[in-house]
């Protein structure tokens, strides 16, 4: 996933699509639960990669709190940011829960997360580096 640069940001390039589109996501556990500790934190983080990986999406920073988690990540404009997190939250909670069968009675009714989830566009694109972008494309299509 190469792409030019314009000033410090690398674009992004699907077949049809020039892009840098990062989100950051926050979400939690059910009722914030303290339960993302120890081996179960480990396990979150990996599951995490290889669901943003699965997604074509790249991770810029990614934690486990014992009581949050937070997602820093540029995805390809096809997928919009709630289908994401939601992908996120449901890929992974099945699989912790696999693992990790001893949570399902901290979990209600088989729940790990909490429906609920922050999630913010991360903007470094000024409106000078799409300047700079559109003038770059008209003088190539000179």
């Amino acid at each position: 996933m190469e792409g030019e640069s314009l000033g410090w940001v690398r674009l992004r390039s699907t077949r049809y699509a020039r892009y840098w589109c990062a989100y950051h996501f926050v979400w939690i556990p059910k009722y914030r639960r303290d339960v993302l500790v120890g081996e179960v934190a480990e396990y979150t983080r990996v599951v995490l990669r290889e669901i943003l990986s699965e997604l074509g999406c790249e991770e810029l920073a990614l934690e486990v709190m014992p009581d949050h988690v937070h997602v820093l990540a540029l995805c390809p404009p096809r997928h919009s940011p709630a289908y994401v997190v939601n992908y996120l939250k449901g890929k992974s909670a099945r699989r912790i829960l696999q693992r990790f069968p001893e949570l399902r009675s901290r979990a209600v009714h088989g729940k790990l997360w909490s429906r609920s989830y922050f999630v913010a566009t991360v903007g470094n694109v000024t409106a000078e580096v799409v300047k700079k972008y559109v003038e770059e494309q008209w003088a190539r299509e000179k």
